[in-house]
């Protein structure tokens, strides 16, 4: 099966479209996100929206963001999501080689990621490509 990773400059009807069906395999407490927020991720300078395609179709999608701190450039992966009808098939692979590019490329050192252990597919394959435990916190605050 051949994927295509590109990267997402604007949020066209098809884009909108993949990711009201694609979120909801990614999150069960948060909407899909609108055409106006899509287009705000995909044109800005911190992030880089890529797709894949399989057949021509949207299949999966992954940010990159890429942030300039007085340490460096900081590079982190988030919302990886692949389709359920196409895991196991390569497409986490190639987004996630894609995004590493990409920083590599940027100037980063280091790329950064979080992954929920119940997704157990998802960090065999992150340990499988290179991604190291580290040990640290993580924390949130709720506004």
């Amino acid at each position: 099966m051949a994927v295509e990773i590109t990267e997402a400059t604007e949020a066209t009807a098809e884009l909108v479209e993949a990711f009201e069906r694609l979120t909801p395999q990614l999150s069960s407490s948060n909407p899909p996100p609108s055409a106006q927020a899509l287009e705000a991720i995909a044109t800005s300078g911190a992030t880089r929206l890529l797709v894949a395609r399989v057949h021509g179709a949207i299949v999966g999608s992954l940010t990159l963001v890429l942030v300039r701190i007085p340490t460096g450039l900081r590079a982190s992966i988030e919302d990886v999501v692949v389709d359920e009808q196409v895991r196991g098939q390569g497409v986490g692979r190639a987004l996630n080689e894609a995004a590493l590019d990409l920083a590599r490329d940027a100037g980063a050192a280091t790329v950064d990621l979080t992954s929920r252990p119940s997704r157990q597919a998802a960090n065999r394959l992150y340990l499988r490509l290179g991604f190291v435990i580290r040990d640290t916190n993580v924390y949130r605050y709720t506004l």
